[in-house]
């Protein structure tokens, strides 16, 4: 996970920055729009925001800003369609924009400092329906309506169409502070500080909606007030969130007893037995992720034949409030993945995801917006929207209201009310009400009907020709774009219509009672022999690609549709206690005619929607023979050589498949990513890059003999492959080599060509993290042996070095069990064949060849009491971490100038992330502050810091990081010269001049000429990369200006020839 905290990212004033109050991300996920105190909207990009480490970057941080509010600005959400941008403030007003493609008029506004507006941005109305502070807002999931709410305890329903007001709720006894939408679109919830949820149950309006025709739309369902009874209304929101599978209610500010907590209330029975607990103060904010996750990836092994995945789907929520702290958890574990504790100043006061569910946008009272990022895998693994949908389509998402129709007159009632739309649409009635249809559909035939249907608004039948195949949804399979509408008929067919409804208006039929009886006609269906239903042709016809807004009022019954009940259409406006039509002469036979499907008593059968339309379901086989495989086979045997080593690290499972890019390091496997492209054809977009691939034999290892497949691919065309007789555990490379691990402790390495550089090299111990840089390998294995080899030279820079002094082997060698020691969080090589570790405690250490030991280079000793530790140093953060991880040098010549550059700054942020984010260095700040106060540590800070500064001089000194020596060794002086310590600034003068000055002593021994420093001791006229006259000079500028010093540095001057006007400016 990483925390993007930039400093532009802000809502900032000229005494101070203003208050954000919310944030959300757009459905595309391009755009972040955020809401403060200054009454602005600001809209950023994302990518920018989540770029911000990358100084390389260009790209514009804030796209536009708007100001339409005359006070603070409470809430701000995107549409889901992504039209619109709905914004709700103490002004008591609404205001909507939408985006204008034309560019913008103007570069800045006059008289501000506000960068130019990149996107053109407009206001496109200012809705008025409050009478207090609009606290929230929120859309559909079909952008057909937005309700806000406000602190006058009223509920306001808008249409998201035009924008009229729907409907005013008046049913909350307090201030309305939150408003969360049900996914399957048919509820949505609002929280009160009345400590209650109130639930409504609404069905989209179509465009041309008015208030007067929802009246009955938006019904108050059900009251939750169980998990509020002593909530405090203190809070300044009530954010509740709906979860991505219609299944629950994430509730902010809920209680447990005296505990805050955030209760999860159950769809359906409304109730709550799940409680989040672990907040110390009351939760303001709870938002779902918007994607469902699973533990392992989605691969072909784990999905069914229709796609969708066997394993079980969890959901992510977020949740926050006022005791500063940031939780996240998933459904299958009782404790919080995450928790960040102190992540602001201030109480956090909204919360969004970005549509891809990896990345979680904060925002504070006290002014700043975050921006956490999580890495593949980190919450699970993201499944695909088609689980959403399946997910959704139990509590009926995509379905659209029919209901069921009262009699023939209320029909003939709503054809009339729906004439003139019809005229207007196609413009001759007797087309619209199907007089001249050729063919028709018919309903199926219920007890007392005469065969044909009764006319239903809204639903529109495709015709299909007796002579041709059957063509579903109206359009042929060979043409998608196509439409096929009915011809106009001959005028003998209508006659011959016309004289069939006077045969059946004739019919007589015999009841069970043996007595005779006329069938009866519908009044609706007796002037004409056709179906009233509306024809194909009125269907209009295009492909056009433009984004359609207004709900769907079409329903296609041309193939199996699940939103109709058993019987289809004949249930709906007959019934389902009718009898089947009863032909002529069929009496006796008319038991053995009713379908199965039809009999009240006995089994139903059970239906699956086929290629040929609603089908018996067939029982799966039992699964035999060759059984799938997982993902991960199984664990490496452990040596028993580990058993009496002093370390033990973790031995990566095998898998079955693995991806090193030449570009961008190791790939996802296999499994779907967030775009349903797989990792390897993700790969093969890039047009130069190479994919290096281990591919090992599936099933069990001990009995499966099958040799490891190696190759590599540029753009999908294999290069090269070669076998292997073990399994492959790990791989690495670059431009220079590939190297893979096996099982059984072998390295085995191929040129780019894929001729094998070398025998097979046999370790003491399976290889459990191996990195390559350059020509450089290094090779960790499973007892802490440290390998480094120089495949151009064929040569070891050292012998091999174990990891126990650095895993605190020292503090637990008295002990005689076997204790638990730092993880090792990642390895990494420099270009000339460094090793740099870091630890899950924060500290980072580095190998010495030349001293065969490791030094620390970063701890929480010095994050909790140095004064210097600031990752987002301004000099630091300008130096491109080059000096570990890849290699991006296309020549392959080592540069001093970039020689280890940003690896201390790495490091330390490494430290900030381990100790100071995630809470490890508690008890050691609580330390240094009591110490602080204690007499005679008054000068310990101070120590530390001036500490700190040579630790830092000395790590760039070894490294040889020529770019952070400088800024390192220009804080140090700077800070000697600001303290006066006469005696380290001399010394620190005199190793700077070196040699220069140092005259010949013939009394020196043979051995001590012979001796040659080295760093501070070398003789020579450079100093890390750098002149030592250049620094010296630059070192006494900055001691010049502290008077109390310049009988020492004026000395210096005079031998670097500084003159004193020279001296003098400055």
């Amino acid at each position: 996970m990483k925390i993007i905290k930039p400093a532009w990212l802000t809502h900032s004033g000229e005494q101070k920055d203003y208050e954000v109050y919310s944030c959300h991300v757009s459905p595309d996920g391009s755009r972040l729009a955020t809401a403060a105190g200054d009454g602005h909207v600001r809209i950023w990009s994302t990518e920018a925001i989540l770029e911000a480490g990358d100084p390389n970057c260009q790209k514009a941080k804030q796209l536009c800003h708007m100001s339409y509010h005359s006070g603070t600005i409470h809430t701000v959400r995107f549409s889901p369609n992504g039209r619109w941008l709905a914004s709700g403030a103490d002004d008591k007003i609404i205001c909507i924009y939408h985006l204008d493609l034309n560019p913008p008029a103007h570069s800045a506004s006059f008289g501000t400092n506000e960068p130019p507006p990149v996107e053109n941005w407009k206001i496109l109305r200012r809705l008025i329906g409050h009478e207090n502070d609009v606290q929230d807002l929120g859309w559909s999931y079909d952008s057909s309506i937005m309700v806000s709410v406000g602190l006058d305890s009223k509920i306001v329903v808008w249409s998201g169409h035009t924008f009229e007001k729907l409907k005013v709720l008046s049913v909350h006894q307090s201030h309305v502070k939150g408003i969360t939408f049900d996914p399957a679109n048919k509820y949505f919830a609002t929280a009160s500080d009345d400590r209650t949820i109130k639930l409504f149950r609404f069905t989209s309006p179509p465009p041309n909606a008015t208030s007067y025709e929802m009246v009955n739309n938006f019904v108050l369902e059900h009251t939750i007030a169980a998990p509020f009874t002593s909530s405090p209304l203190t809070t300044y929101f009530r954010r509740c969130s709906w979860s991505p599978d219609g299944a629950h209610i994430a509730a902010a500010n809920a209680v447990n007893g005296p505990v805050s907590s955030v209760a999860i209330v159950n769809r359906g029975a409304w109730d709550s037995d799940i409680n989040l607990i672990g907040h110390e103060g009351p939760t303001e904010v709870c938002t779902f992720s918007p994607r469902l996750f699973s533990k392992q990836e989605i691969s072909p092994e784990t999905t069914d034949n229709l796609g969708y995945s066997t394993q079980a789907l969890v959901t992510v929520v977020a949740c926050a409030g006022q005791d500063k702290t940031l939780s996240i958890w998933n459904t299958t574990s009782p404790r919080p993945l995450i928790a960040c504790q102190d992540l602001t100043s201030k109480s956090i006061s909204d919360l969004t995801w970005t549509p891809d569910g990896s990345t979680l946008f904060a925002s504070s009272l006290d002014g700043s917006i975050i921006a956490l990022s999580f890495e593949r895998g980190a919450l699970g693994f993201i499944a695909p929207w088609t689980e959403n949908d399946k997910a959704l389509q139990k509590f009926g998402a995509g379905r659209r209201g029919i209901g069921v129709v009262e009699d023939v007159s209320a029909l003939r009632l709503e054809e009339k009310s729906k004439a003139g739309e019809r005229k207007g649409a196609e413009g001759r009635m007797g087309a619209l009400m199907g007089d001249s249809a050729s063919s028709s559909v018919p309903l199926p035939k219920g007890n007392g009907s005469n065969g044909t249907s009764t006319p239903m608004a809204g639903l529109v039948v495709p015709v299909v020709p007796s002579n041709g195949p059957a063509i579903p949804n109206g359009r042929p399979a060979q043409d998608p774009t196509v439409v096929v509408t009915s011809q106009e008929p001959a005028a003998p067919a209508q006659d011959s219509n016309v004289a069939k409804i006077e045969a059946m208006k004739q019919r007589v039929t015999i009841t069970k009672e043996g007595k005779k009886r006329v069938a009866p006609l519908l009044v609706s269906s007796s002037a004409t022999g056709l179906s009233s239903l509306p024809q194909s042709q009125l269907m209009a016809a295009s492909s056009s690609n433009v984004q359609n807004d207004a709900p769907q009022s079409i329903l296609d019954i041309s193939k199996p549709y699940d939103g109709l009940p058993r019987g289809g259409l004949a249930v709906m406006l007959l019934g389902n206690k009718r009898r089947a039509i009863i032909s002529e002469g069929d009496e006796q036979e008319e038991a053995n005619k009713r379908p199965a499907v039809g009999m009240s008593n006995g089994p139903v059968p059970i239906m699956v929607n086929g290629v040929n339309g609603l089908e018996p379901a067939v029982p799966l086989p039992p699964q035999a023979g060759v059984v799938s495989t997982p993902e991960f086979i199984r664990p490496a045997v452990i040596n028993p050589m580990m058993s009496v080593s002093q370390v033990r690290l973790a031995v990566p499972k095998v898998r079955t498949h693995i991806l090193r890019s030449l570009e961008r390091g190791t790939l996802a496997s296999s499994a779907s990513g967030a775009n349903g492209t797989t990792g390897a054809e993700e790969s093969t977009k890039a047009a130069d890059d190479v994919v290096f691939e281990a591919q090992n034999p599936g099933g069990n290892a001990g009995q499966n003999r099958d040799p490891a497949r190696i190759s590599t691919s540029k753009r999908g065309v294999t290069m090269w492959q070669d076998y292997l007789p073990r399994p492959v555990i790990l791989v690495s490379g670059n431009k220079n080599f590939w190297a893979a691990a096996c099982e059984d402790g072998s390295i085995y390495t191929w040129t780019p060509a894929g001729r094998r550089n070398t025998n097979a090299l046999v370790l003491e111990a399976q290889p459990v993290i191996i990195e390559s840089r350059g020509w450089w390998l290094l090779c960790i294995t499973a007892v802490g042996m440290c390998y480094v080899w120089n495949l151009k030279t064929l040569a070891s820079p050292h012998p091999p070095v174990s990891l126990a002094p650095i895993l605190d082997i020292a503090m637990h060698s008295l002990g005689t069990h076997t204790t638990s020691a730092p993880g090792v969080t990642s390895a990494h090589l420099n270009s000339t064949g460094h090793i740099i570790v870091t630890l899950s405690n924060g500290d980072g250490y580095l190998y010495s060849p030349s001293m065969f030991v490791w030094q620390r280079l970063s701890e929480a000793w010095w994050a909790v009491g140095s004064q210097y530790w600031n990752s987002n140093d301004s000099s630091i953060s300008s130096l491109q971490t080059t000096g570990v991880g890849q290699d991006s040098r296309r020549d392959g010549e080592i540069n001093s100038s970039n020689l280890s550059a940003g690896i201390i700054p790495h490091l330390e942020r490494h430290t900030t992330n381990e100790v100071l984010l995630k809470g490890r260095a508690y008890h050691l700040q609580r330390l240094v502050k009591a110490l602080l106060s204690k007499e005679g540590f008054e000068s310990f800070e101070s120590g530390v810091s001036i500490a700190h500064l040579e630790n830092r001089v000395a790590a760039a000194l070894q490294l040889k990081a020529r770019d952070e020596f400088r800024i390192y060794l220009f804080m140090y002086a700077k800070r000697l010269g600001a303290q006066g310590l006469k005696y380290k600034v001399e010394e620190l003068l005199r190793s700077i001049m070196g040699g220069i000055l140092q005259e010949n002593d013939s009394d020196k021994s043979d051995l001590a000429l012979k001796e040659t420093g080295a760093g501070w001791m070398s003789e020579d006229g450079m100093l890390c990369g750098w002149v030592r006259k250049d620094l010296l000079r630059e070192v006494v500028l900055i001691l010049g200006k502290f008077r109390e010093l310049q009988r020492i540095t004026v000395q210096y001057s005079r031998v670097l020839g500084m003159d004193g006007e020279e001296m003098e400016l400055s």
